[in-house]
């Protein structure tokens, strides 16, 4: 089936099992309308059942990653219920990346404001463009980015999240990696690039290891440090018992490059 191309969220995969999810609103900025989030759903929860998936990207067609949400949709339903379960549905397409079993990486051009850099936080690797910026800048409009304010905390110290939640300020890229929001910065013309050589190491390893190990890195920053090294422990070992594993320490002992299938 060809592709529509006025879809609010363009999917494609390659023969490796890499999924690209493009943003694809570039007259409003990429912003997230209702139609975009159930679309990121959508292939998301695919994803989710697809066990020949290795990587997701997610990435963005024209200037800006994504403007946040759709204020013009926001301001023409005034209502309580309607906004709880607009950032309800936002909230649980966020978690869905988390929830996926394999990495998910932010490609990020130009601006990433509000959820849409709430969008970079979630993700569990970004690469941006040396011009791209970011900023949670709702309360310019009175509205603190509460929601973005989650995943942006657990990115960066308290202070620094903190400071961008109140002023709203704009943030360049290299100080996003400066403070853990982005994990590599690249000249605009290398950025893709630089975003297959992360997705390229990361397909070479055990779809397995990588699954659990996601998974358990999640979980053990939401307890104390006793239930966490109890929870690694108990995945180091399911990990050690995983075919992958024990020929990946074989290889290492034979001193040859492990025979994965």
């Amino acid at each position: 089936m060809t592709p529509n191309p006025e879809a609010p969220v363009l999917a494609s995969k390659d023969e490796r099992g890499v999924v690209t999810l493009t943003l694809n609103r570039p007259q409003a900025f990429n912003s997230l309308s209702e139609a975009v989030l159930a679309a990121l759903q959508h292939e998301l929860d695919a994803i989710a059942h697809d066990k020949s998936a290795r990587a997701v990207v997610v990435t963005a067609t024209g200037k800006a990653f994504c403007a946040g949400h759709d204020l013009k949709e926001m301001r023409a339903h005034p209502s309580l219920g309607y906004y709880a379960n607009l950032f309800g549905q936002c909230g649980r397409m966020m978690m869905s990346i988390q929830k996926l079993a394999v990495p998910v990486i932010a490609r990020v051009q130009g601006i990433a404001t509000a959820a849409g850099c709430q969008l970079v936080a979630m993700c569990d690797l970004a690469v941006a463009a040396s011009d791209a910026r970011f900023a949670v800048s709702g309360v310019n409009l009175g509205l603190f980015c509460s929601t973005p304010s989650v995943a942006l905390s657990r990115n960066l110290s308290r202070k620094a999240a903190f400071e961008m939640l109140v002023t709203g300020e704009f943030i360049d890229a290299p100080t996003a990696m400066a403070r853990g929001l982005v994990n590599r910065v690249v000249a605009p013309d290398q950025l893709d690039a630089e975003v297959e050589r992360l997705v390229s190491s990361i397909v070479a390893k055990p779809r397995t290891a990588l699954a659990m190990g996601k998974a358990l890195f999640y979980r053990q920053l939401e307890v104390g440090i006793e239930a966490a090294y109890d929870d690694a422990g108990h995945t180091m070992a399911c990990n050690m018992m995983d075919e992958s594993a024990l020929e990946g320490v074989q290889a290492f002992i034979d001193k040859r490059p492990p025979a994965w299938r």
